[in-house]
């Protein structure tokens, strides 16, 4: 199995963290340019979503999909697990599901008289929960609770989950019958909502092209540890944010709550609720990741702009009168952008993996 070469190490002294080289020394770009090249290797098209979901990794978040069905999904997840070395699984969530066959529970053994621990499916590495909205609000907690605590609490004893840990959970749009939709609250713990497409007519002839070709799936290669996928968290915390790209995400947050300040008064009537702090700092740490990502040590407005789709669309709460009129929250936050400026200086060469 080929890795790529990249040190694990690299940017540590013996008085600890030093300071992490600039990205042009090839290494992280290659890194990622060989990620992404096994990625494809298995999913045709469904570029953002590979690129939305190394985000979420990079940054420590968990992305909620929503599509319909056959459009590489599970796929996805389970391909970029086998990348990085990580271990997957992936959970159908029912009507019947209960918290503990997800995260584990205590068994009796008569022969020794003692309680052994028995744990879930949700330590791994990389989880998938096929639609999180089928089952009901205490296992959807359950999850959250995994999700945001890092930890599982069972018989008084708590136990960490493996490190990195990311969760990708969907959900169907089309259907209605037997769904307990995800509350406001626990949506916003998502970092990220991706929504998905149909493939164009061409990746869908190359879909076929796979398919006639050999009847098994391509297999990708691992090209990275995970010791080696925190070390890029960990680069990925330190990319440079200048003081007006920060300015430019709370502005962009502000204006879902005072649209009015924006002269976007007509948005009034239509946003109930506006976004939380957390849109906020996940638009600065995806911001991080997605300029790593695209080969700079600095975050600009424009990966801000290009991540706030996914970061804001699932926690605008919309009033009775935008669904009237038919008003998405994607629409919303299409106006936002266009209307809230950018004031961005782009920083000295000196400035690179400086914290803000």
């Amino acid at each position: 199995m080929t890795e790529y070469a990249f040190d694990p190490t690299h940017g540590t002294g013996p008085s600890g963290p030093a300071p992490i080289t600039p990205m042009d020394d090839r290494e992280t770009g290659e890194v990622f340019e060989r990620i992404f090249f096994e990625l494809r290797k298995v999913i045709v098209g469904q570029t953002r979503l590979l690129e939305r979901m190394l985000v979420g990794v990079l940054c420590r978040g968990h992305c909620l999909l929503e599509s319909v069905p056959g459009l590489a999904k599970t796929l996805a997840a389970e391909t970029l697990a086998n990348v990085v070395g990580g271990t997957f699984a992936r959970i159908q969530f029912t009507p019947d599901l209960l918290p503990s066959d997800i995260v584990g529970t205590r068994i009796y053994r008569g022969s020794s008289e003692t309680f052994d621990v028995e744990f879930g499916p949700v330590f791994v590495n990389f989880l998938l929960t096929d639609e999180i909205n089928r089952a009901p609000a205490k296992v959807q907690s359950a999850l959250l609770e995994v999700m945001a605590e890092q930890q599982v609490t069972i018989g008084g004893v708590t136990h960490p989950v493996p490190t990195p840990f990311f969760v990708v959970a969907t959900q169907n749009p089309i259907e209605s019958e037997g769904v307990y939709n995800l509350p406001d609250a626990q949506r916003d713990r998502f970092m990220m909502k991706i929504t998905l497409d149909h493939p164009t007519a061409d990746e869908e002839m190359a879909i076929l092209d796979r398919m006639s070709v050999t009847a098994a799936s391509p297999i990708p290669e691992q090209v990275i540890s995970l010791d080696q996928l925190v070390e890029l968290q960990t680069r990925a915390d330190r990319v440079f944010v200048d003081r007006s790209v920060s300015q430019y995400a709370v502005d962009v947050v502000q204006c879902t709550r005072y649209p009015s300040r924006f002269n976007l008064a007509d948005l009034d009537s239509i946003i109930g609720l506006g976004a939380s702090p957390r849109a906020t700092i996940n638009l600065i740490r995806g911001a991080r990741a997605l300029a790593m990502l695209r080969g700079r040590t600095y975050a600009t407005p424009q990966d801000v702009f290009d991540l706030a789709p996914e970061i804001l669309r699932h926690r605008l709460l919309l009033t009775y009168d935008a669904l009237a009129r038919d008003v998405t929250s994607d629409q919303i936050v299409q106006r936002i952008l266009a209307t809230v400026p950018a004031n961005w200086v782009s920083p000295k060469p000196n400035d690179a993996f400086e914290r803000s």
